[in-house]
């Protein structure tokens, strides 16, 4: 009976975890529908055992009305040909030199691919998530090659770089819900075949599309610092020692953050480097607030700024748990509404990750100009973060701006934070004539001021 009671607690938990889930999931799922996302995966992808799971996620990015131009990678099935024909291609900066012997591998390679990918997407089979699905793929002459020509004395031969993507051709099929598929070849004017990187083919088809996301699949989770520790979102300035890095150790993540820089510098707005071996990481970067791996954006992910009436669901949702603690002082959502002008947020994706308030207090010509800031607050899953401080030091430059000269705050639990950010210990005495009157002597709050 007890292991039955158990497994029963465990559903139930499972179903609550997903109810949680999928709700918060919403937001997101109205943000993306009808926006266009590149997602680019390499060979080394196509041959994981979870590049089917893959699909699947595609069908269902597809299925939520997401506009999806896939770009494949075929470096170890190209190799695999060439190894079968006993022809050897050299590689220099990382490309391949592609001479005319060895082009028909290419071609070889890159098609078997693509027919792979194809038949996954046609999969409808009953029991998988891809049954009941309708999914027209198309790919064609979309990309216009040149040659990559001598570099460093070298002649690259059939190597190509971009030169050109048809937008108004892949524009046309993606309103049609065609998926586009593009491999890591393209075609001159002159009628040549041109073997291509890949991530240049992604990179720049976003850049021509303005899409709103480039997405590259790799072997890595992102970009990890000098500590070992995953960089969730980074700028793409950030990028160059990282990507020196990689080129050091002769790693494909080089050409990705290349890419995420050019791409993020020339307006996609995100840039996701996720791992293609992690099942359901499309899913968890494009559907949770955190994601899985790294996001490269040269816009403003999150910033403070002043409340609005909007923002009273966020903030009571925000406060509430602390004030059943005791930790700050109950607001009704009527006060809220009323005093919205006095608070300072920090807002990602539509959920409130931190909140502060400040509020002038009334002074005599004997007293100095103060304010007190009050109602400091940050999301559970943030206070590791400096979002507290950021907020903070906000709210103090907007008191500086209002010739404010004197900050109080009034605390119960905070004590040492305030302090590690230049505020001092004070008395009740200390505070403004009309503060000190409002005074709680119930809560028995502790007092800290800063001159700033």
């Amino acid at each position: 009976m007890q292991k039955i009671q158990d497994s029963t607690a465990i559903v139930h938990q499972n179903t609550q975890d997903y109810l949680h889930w999928f709700r918060h999931s919403a937001p997101y799922i109205n943000a993306h529908r009808n926006k266009t996302f590149v997602v680019m995966f390499d060979g080394e992808a196509i041959q994981h055992e979870n590049f089917q799971y893959i699909i699947h996620d595609i069908a269902l990015l597809h299925s939520l009305g997401i506009r999806l131009v896939l770009v494949y990678g075929a470096r170890p099935q190209i190799n695999a040909q060439l190894q079968i024909q006993h022809l050897q291609t050299p590689f220099h900066d990382v490309r391949r030199i592609t001479t005319r012997e060895a082009l028909p591998c290419v071609m070889q390679a890159v098609g078997a691919a693509r027919m792979q990918i194809e038949a996954l997407l046609s999969m409808g089979l009953a029991n998988s998530p891809m049954f009941g699905a309708r999914i027209d793929v198309v790919s064609g002459n979309l990309v216009t090659a040149k040659p990559y020509g001598i570099r460093d004395g070298i002649d690259f031969q059939l190597t190509g770089e971009v030169r050109s993507v048809d937008v108004d051709a892949m524009t046309r099929l993606l309103e049609r819900h065609n998926i586009v598929l593009l491999g890591p070849v393209g075609y001159s004017t002159t009628g040549e075949v041109f073997n291509l990187l890949a991530e240049e083919v992604a990179t720049k088809t976003a850049i021509a599309l303005k899409a709103e996301k480039l997405i590259f699949l790799g072997n890595q989770n992102g970009v990890f610092n000098s500590q070992g520790q995953l960089q969730r979102e980074i700028v793409p300035h950030q990028l160059d020692q990282y990507i020196t890095q990689y080129q050091q150790a002769q790693s494909q993540m080089a050409l990705y953050l290349q890419g995420a820089k050019d791409a993020a510098l020339n307006g996609v707005q995100r840039v996701h480097v996720l791992p293609y071996a992690h099942d359901g990481a499309l899913i968890q970067e494009l559907f949770t607030r955190d994601g899985i791996g790294t996001m490269v954006t040269d816009a403003h992910y999150e910033e403070v700024r002043m409340a609005n009436i909007q923002d009273v669901g966020g903030l009571i949702n925000l406060l509430r748990p602390l004030e059943e603690q005791g930790i700050l002082v109950y607001r009704s959502r009527e006060r809220l509404e009323t005093e919205i002008n006095q608070f300072a947020v920090i807002e990602r994706d539509g959920t409130i990750l931190a909140c502060a308030a400040l509020y002038p207090i009334p002074t005599t010509a004997n007293e100095i100009a103060s304010a007190e800031i009050a109602c400091v607050a940050v999301h559970p899953s943030y206070r590791k973060s400096n979002r507290g401080s950021q907020i903070l030091h906000f709210l103090e430059e907007k008191a500086r701006t209002l010739n404010i000269h004197q900050l109080f705050v009034l605390t119960t639990r905070t004590a040492h934070w305030f302090l590690e950010h230049g505020f001092s210990h004070a008395t009740v005495d200390d505070l403004p004539n009309a503060r000190q009157a409002l005074y709680n002597y119930q809560r028995n709050s502790l007092v800290f001021k800063k001159i700033i």
